[in-house]
């Protein structure tokens, strides 16, 4: 029954400042500037979330969020805060977490093949043109017609070249292949493997469903995704939660509104997200949004200003926490006056001036009512979190990684035959066939050197070698390979 779970208590101004779980997928906004307090307030609302059994996803960028996992400690400076917000029965407790790391250091190695990334999302983090994402396009569609799969980046890389440097034969059925387009994506992924993104494209491939889970107790799981080398690489880490946001979006079915949500994800940095993105990911990006409220998931955009988020986004968002702005040059002022006139204005409130007073744990706070209607503004303290506020030690997350409900699933990566290991046996062949057939020739007599046309029968070769090739994975994996380009909304990957 609507109403069953109790609201999420918050923060507190002149009333208490609840986040109703029937209304948690209407999706959420943490702003403010550095130092402000926004990474406790994802906590607090992380920790309401799980205790209320909803599994959790967040980035931690800055290594601080790992404390959610252990109970905190009272002390003078959280005692205060207590008393001040007159709240008598405050206990602590850790949450279920499982740590993850694209780069397999700090958590469980995170990994997704290249064909399931797709084109366009990784046309984005290769910062490709038109033209070159276009070749792309052409070089998967290529690779799916002739049954060689695109795992990693070096199939990736063998895919590129054997298309390069047989262009001529494809531009009659796929249309013009650009070298030149070839060498600039070439260059790419040289670059995106000294950020040591080869080590996320691979297998064992994520099952997301292993993010959606619970703990005996019946906590939901917090998933936490070490970012901190990570936003290293900002391209690379935005792309990566959009596509795990787009992920979500596939797999899980239609709900409406439930009394809580199935997953909240938390998208730290979000600015990220926006920058140089086209208009048309932009668009993706905002069905995405939208229509994920439908399978169940709150997504809530953690970033310093509000206006580092398209208005078409910022207008989902209900559920708001406003810390404190800085405004030291007409930029600034002019920030903070737009983020002012996001709020249902209060009549005893100067949410513009108010703004740029708020104390650290302080924030401007609005959230969803019954009905789906935002509340007045309120300035308001954030409430202490249950868990530890800050990291724990190296040790205790090894413990925790150690005792997974994952350890083994991803832990050793698997290097099955792809398109690398296709094209390599392919050209051995070819190799042989035209060595056989230079002996030949070298042996015949003067009177019959008549001779096929340089190339025929290797291509010929290399032609079954592909019908070989393609009738044997149709046979075992029983399909074409196909991906997700941000998930059903662009014709789906299964």
């Amino acid at each position: 029954m609507p109403g069953s779970i109790a609201p999420f208590l918050i923060a507190k101004g002149d009333s208490d400042l609840c986040i109703i779980p029937r209304m948690a997928n209407r999706h959420g906004l943490i702003a403010g500037a550095t130092g402000t307090g926004k990474t406790v307030t994802l906590q607090v609302i992380a920790e309401h979330f799980s205790a209320a059994g909803v599994p959790v996803f967040m980035a931690d960028i800055k290594g601080d969020l790992s404390g959610i996992s252990k109970p905190g400690k009272e002390n003078e400076k959280l005692s205060e805060r207590l008393k001040k917000l007159k709240i008598k029965d405050h206990s602590f407790e850790g949450f279920p977490v499982v740590f993850w790391d694209l780069y397999g250091k700090k958590g469980h190695p995170v990994r997704t093949t290249v064909t399931d990334m797709g084109p366009m999302l990784l046309s984005r983090i290769l910062n490709l043109n038109d033209t070159q994402t276009g070749t792309l396009n052409l070089v998967f569609k290529i690779a799916d017609d002739n049954g060689l799969p695109i795992l990693d980046i070096k199939d990736l890389r063998s895919m590129l070249q054997y298309v390069g440097d047989n262009a001529s034969q494809f531009n009659t059925e796929y249309g013009r292949v650009s070298t030149a387009s070839v060498g600039a994506i070439q260059r790419g992924i040289l670059e995106l493997q000294n950020q040591g993104a080869e080590m996320f494209f691979g297998e064992p491939a994520l099952n997301v469903e292993d993010f959606i889970q619970t703990d005996s107790k019946g906590k939901g799981q917090v998933n936490i995704l070490a970012a901190d080398a990570l936003i290293n690489s900002p391209k690379l880490y935005a792309t990566f939660l959009l596509w795990l946001l787009s992920e979500l979006f596939e797999i899980l079915p239609e709900v409406g509104d439930l009394d809580k949500p199935k997953m909240v994800f938390f998208f730290d940095e979000a600015h990220l997200l926006f920058n140089d993105a086209s208009k048309a990911l932009l668009e993706k990006i905002e069905q995405v949004v939208r229509l994920i409220r439908s399978k169940g998931v709150g997504v809530y955009f953690i970033t310093q200003n509000p206006m580092d988020i398209p208005e078409t986004v910022l207008g989902q968002l209900g559920n708001r926490v406003q810390h404190a702005l800085r405004a030291f040059t007409p930029k600034d002022q002019k920030a903070v006056k737009a983020a002012a006139q996001t709020f249902r204005a209060n009549p005893k409130l100067d949410v513009e001036n108010a703004i740029t007073e708020l104390g650290v744990g302080e924030a401007l706070v609005s959230f969803l009512d019954e009905e789906g209607k935002p509340k007045i503004v309120q300035r308001a303290f954030i409430v202490p979190p249950k868990g530890q506020i800050g990291p724990i030690n190296s040790d205790e997350r090894r413990a925790i990684i150690n005792s997974s409900p994952v350890k083994g699933a991803y832990d050793t990566a698997i290097d099955r035959e792809s398109a690398f290991e296709m094209l390599k046996a392919r050209a051995e062949q070819s190799a042989k066939a035209a060595e056989k057939e230079a002996r030949t020739d070298a042996s015949a007599k003067p009177a019959r050197k008549e001779r096929q046309t340089p190339g025929k029968k290797t291509d010929s070769v290399v032609d079954a070698m592909m019908k070989s090739a393609a009738r044997s994975v149709g046979s075992t994996v029983g399909r074409q390979i196909v991906r997700g380009i941000l998930g059903s909304l662009l014709g789906g990957r299964r």
